[in-house]
């Protein structure tokens, strides 16, 4: 598996958006495994649904007003915001004979993380919270809130799986979520947005790219 970690192959948050996909189309020498962990630039990751809806340029302008950059990525779902408190991992898998089933992916994905989040001490349960972002069945939450959410891409080459952790900053996320939620005119609770300080205070970054490469390894 090659890993690339922090500011190896940086970006901006379209750049980074663009990536994941250009290495699943590409690749990175023979390796079949690409594992890319950072924090990104404040990111509002529209999906293409999103996009063909009434008020997604509202919410454009809404995000960027707030300090977020506003960019479509390619994976399924709808709108999820992260910054400089988040961990993101996107795993690319080149397998041209890759299984096109995604729920065994997500529910793989969802253990690991929620394990190597039970090492840090939080209280880590997969499953949806009744009104969060970007809802899915294998969201992870912690004492009501959501903290990580993940969504996936596959092609004729592999898949992708990307993750975000939230780590730091609730009040910014749910800030940017409350806006462009209202204007995308979906069902939306602000007090489901969270992060790992809320549940465990004093987990950083750093701790948590740390444990998520220990976990991959």
């Amino acid at each position: 598996m090659t890993v690339l970690v922090g500011d190896e192959m940086a970006g901006g948050p379209a750049e980074d958006v663009a990536l994941g996909p250009w290495l699943l189309r590409h690749g990175q020498g023979d390796a079949r495994d690409i594992l890319r962990v950072f924090s990104p630039a404040p990111t509002a990751a529209f999906s293409r649904r999103d996009t063909r809806l009434p008020g997604y340029e509202r919410a454009a302008h809404a995000v960027r007003k707030l300090g977020f950059e506003p960019v479509v990525r390619p994976q399924g779902g709808s709108l999820a915001a992260y910054h400089r408190g988040s961990v993101v991992v996107d795993h690319v898998h080149r397998e041209p004979a890759a299984s096109p089933d995604p729920v065994e992916r997500f529910q793989r994905f969802a253990r690991l993380h929620a394990d190597l989040l039970a090492g840090l001490g939080v209280d880590a349960r997969i499953g949806a919270v009744p009104g969060e972002y970007c809802p899915g069945e294998y969201s992870i939450n912690a004492g009501g809130v959501k903290i990580v959410g993940s969504a996936q891409r596959v092609t004729r080459d592999g898949w992708l799986f990307s993750t975000v952790i939230q780590v730091s900053g609730t009040a910014t996320l749910r800030a940017v979520l409350t806006e462009a939620y209202r204007e995308l005119g979906y069902d939306f609770d602000p007090a489901t947005v969270g992060t790992l300080e809320d549940v465990v205070p004093g987990l950083t970054v750093d701790v948590v790219t740390a444990a998520v490469l220990d976990a991959y390894r």
